[in-house]
Order: structure tokens, then sequence, then C-alpha cells
């Protein structure tokens, strides 16, 4: 009997033991079916497990934000059904760079600032603030493509398909090329585009798009990656353009991880005022072309029209007799570009001078302005000083340098400056003025515009040819370019 029940005890311990496990594996089964957190990057995209006051990947300070992430992996490589195009490796050689690849938009703006047009498989990422004109421009773009015999699909997650339809008859008419889409779920989006099969596709935009399988809500770090990984992938495979439109934050870069704009192959920001009747296209990221191209634009009631001469659109009101108004030819990209800059230098009436610097670097105004105490002798300590680039745009170009300081001198001793002369050139600390790229591209500039005299740096007289219709004035410092007023 001893020994029944010494068995009996060990056999109900051995069942006690795997009731346990059991148990155990249950408690587990249910804590991997939760969904797990991470943190996330704001600025780069980067994952970790906890969270941290610095991001170890991109040095940021107070980044990381808490987010859920999906149970299973996300899928990698290519889609399904989507074959990639280079399967196998070929020789450099072999591959074709013809420029005929290339969609022209129907904006020659907008085709310099893309590199010559839209790169079939291409990814765009369109950034700016809310109401410049984003949506109008791409819709434009839309009609001008359409009307090629080209296939565009528009897909808005924040508007509706009457509001689209109240837009594009302002704009003009439309051909059946172009299908509309009010869709947020990426699944649907990715069904509705392998279904279609169009050349262009919009995503307006990206913030509102939502994957099911990720729990946090649209808009969100892991949402916006996901997204445009996904996106990326349709671009890649079927040979889609696709055009992305990315709000952007009070700091004026596009909402979302940083990663956004590392994944797509062109940023372009949509800059201008909205009280203002100019648009600024500028693309700050370009795998098929410059970075420094801009497109101009006008706001009219039909829509966004190209500005073919941003020198003359710029210098239409430039006021006549005015001290401290001066004429700057500066360089966007391969474009030159004629801007009016103004100066207002007045006695101050508190007891600490005011400086106010708008399109331009106030650090560089005050630097500039302590060069011209420092190295001519003029004393501006004690005075009021207020810069301004005409038409609200931001320059940061050091040939304006030059521009500044006689515009500054010119209001300081209320001296005219001509209205036919042209200044540009780059001030050192020493007051010096050092030379400029393209200085003959400026030249050709002025000329075409009617200027007859143009003050530049004396190193730069070499690089241009002399022309008849032009006066060019070599300084080497600031007293030699002073000494003109």
């Amino acid at each position: 009997m001893q020994k029944v029940h010494t068995a009996f005890v060990k056999f109900g311990d051995k069942q006690r033991q795997q009731d346990n496990n059991q148990a155990g594996l249950e408690v587990t089964g249910r804590a991997m079916a939760k969904k797990t957190t991470a943190f996330f990057c704001r600025e780069c995209g980067y994952e970790s497990a906890k969270w941290s006051g610095q991001c170890p990947a991109c040095k940021e300070w107070n980044t990381f934000i808490e987010e859920p992430v999906k149970a299973k992996a996300s899928r990698t490589g290519t889609l399904s059904g989507v074959k990639n195009a280079l399967s196998k490796p070929v020789a450099l050689k072999d591959i074709d760079t013809d420029d005929s690849d290339r969609i022209t938009t129907g904006f020659d703006e907008l085709d310099r600032v893309l590199g010559g047009g839209i790169v079939e498989g291409s990814l765009v990422l369109v950034g700016g603030d809310p109401g410049i004109g984003k949506s109008t421009l791409l819709l434009q773009m839309c009609r001008k493509v359409s009307n090629q015999g080209r296939k565009v699909l528009y897909i808005s997650g924040e508007e509706s398909l009457k509001q689209i339809k109240l837009r594009a008859e302002r704009i003009g008419d439309f051909t059946d090329n172009l299908q509309l889409l009010c869709e947020t779920d990426l699944e649907n989006i990715e069904a509705a585009i392998k279904e279609a099969s169009p050349d262009i596709v919009i995503i307006d935009s990206i913030q509102t798009m939502y994957r099911e399988e990720i729990g946090s809500a649209p808009g969100s770090v892991s949402q916006v990656r996901e997204s445009t990984s996904v996106l990326m992938q349709l671009a890649k495979g079927l040979g889609i353009s696709v055009f992305i439109v990315g709000h952007v934050t009070k700091e004026g870069v596009v909402a979302g991880p940083r990663v956004l704009e590392h994944m797509v192959d062109t940023v372009l920001y949509f800059e201008g005022d909205r009280n203002a009747a100019y648009r600024i296209v500028r693309s700050v990221k370009n795998r098929f072309g410059s970075t420094n191209e801009i497109g101009v634009f006008e706001m009219r009631e039909n829509g966004l029209n190209e500005v073919m001469n941003p020198s003359e659109y710029m210098l239409s009101g430039k006021p006549e007799g005015a001290s401290g108004s001066v004429v700057v030819c500066l360089m966007e990209g391969t474009r030159p570009m004629m801007v009016e800059v103004q100066a207002l230098v007045c006695d101050s009436n508190f007891g600490m001078a005011r400086r106010t610097a708008a399109g331009t670097d106030y650090n560089r105004v005050n630097l500039l302005m302590a060069v011209i105490e420092k190295r001519v002798g003029i004393h501006l300590g004690g005075c009021d000083a207020y810069v301004n680039v005409a038409g609200g745009l931001k320059v940061n170009e050091p040939a304006l340098d030059l521009g500044i300081v006689m515009a500054l001198v010119s209001s300081f001793r209320n001296i005219e400056i001509n209205s036919k002369t042209i200044i540009f050139g780059e001030v050192g600390l020493a007051g010096e003025v050092r030379a400029v790229s393209q200085p003959q591209q400026r030249v050709n500039e002025a000329v075409k515009l009617g200027f007859d005299t143009c003050i530049l740096p004396d190193v730069c007289l070499k690089n241009v040819k002399v022309n008849d219709k032009i006066k060019l004035i070599g300084v080497k410092n600031l007293n030699e370019a002073l000494s003109v007023l």
C-alpha cells in the first residue's frame, strides 16, 4: 500500500507540473497575442524597444514617440504580382538613359525643376504650407498629362469627389484619361492601381493613408513610413510615376519621419506667401536632375500660370528716385534672376538699435553692418536698420552681400543709386569683394533687361566678355564700391 501511495503521489506531481506548463504556455500565448509597441524617432524613423532622450541615429533630442507595431513582419522585396524589371544583373553600358522616356508635365517651369520631365517609375514628394496651391498645381498637371493621352489616377484622402470637381471646373476641361478615387486604405488603393494601370498616380495626401495591420492613427510615423514603402514598391515594380503630397510642420519641413525624404526620388517644396500672387517650386532633392532649379508661378482665378520672365516680374513696381534701393542679380540653378534689395536706416529712438531682415539671413545683415563700421568707418551702431528683399523671396546666396551693403549706405547717406545699375558680389570680413559663380550669365541677363551699368568683383572681369551695351565696374573692396555713390 505504501508503494502504491508513493507512485500515486509522483503521478499527481507530474500531472500538476504538466498543467502548470500548459497554463504558462497559455499565458505566454496571450502575451504574445497582445499588440506590442515600439519607440520611433520623428526625425529619422529610427526604431527602438525602449525610450531614449537622444536618438542614437540622428542625435536629435526628445524625438522618440511610442506607437503600436503590427505583429507580423512587413512585406519586403517586390509586391505580390509585381516583378522587378531588373531581376538579373546587367552591365552598366547596356542600361539606356535616353531622356525620351520622360513625361512632360505641360509646364516648362515644372519640367525644369524635375530635371526635364517626369521619370518613369519615380516617386516625387511635394510639400508646402496649407492653401499654397499644391493640389491645384498637381490637378493642372494631371489635365495637361491626360490631354497627351496618358492615364492618370488622382487619389484623394482629404476631399470628396464633388470638391475636386469644383476645382477642376475652374481650371478647365478634362478628358476621360483622368480618373478620381477617394480612398485612404492602402490595400484598396493598391488594388485600384493594379487594376487601372495608370501612367501617373497622385496621392493627396500621405498623412491620410493607413494600413489596418498597423494599429497607430493615420499620419503617425509608422503609418507614413509603411505607406510610403508600399507606394515606392508599386512605383518601381509597375513603372508608375507617383506624386505624394505631404503636409509641412510649423518649422517648414514635411511632417512625419525624416526617412520619408530619403525614400523618395525627388522632393519639391512649394513656397510663397498665400497673400501674394506668385508661387515658387524649389527642388531640395532630385536623383534625376539639379537641385538648384526653381519654377515661378502666378496664382490666378483659373489656377497657376507660369512666369516665363521672373526677373521682370520681381522688378515690377520698383520705386524711382528712392535711396536705399538696389537691383541684385542672383543665380537660381542655371537661371539668373533680378531682385530688388531695399534698406532703410534711421536714427534709433530707443536705447538699443533695432535690426530687421526680411527675405535674407538676419545674422548676415548684422555681420555686414559690422564690416561697414570697421572697414569703411560709417558708424551705424545708433541707427535702426531694416533690410527687405522685395517680392517675398528668401535669398541666401553670397552674391547678395554687396547689394545689401550698397543699399544700407545709400539709405544712410540718402543718396540715390542709378536705377539702371545692377550689383552683385560677396563681401568678406576684411572688406574685400570676392568672386561669385557664373558672372557672364548675370551680365547677359542685365543686358537683356536694359541695364547699362554693372558693379561686380574685380576678379570676375576676366571671365566676362566686353559688351558695348553695358559698362562693367570691377571693385576690389568696399571703399572702391562705395566711391561709385
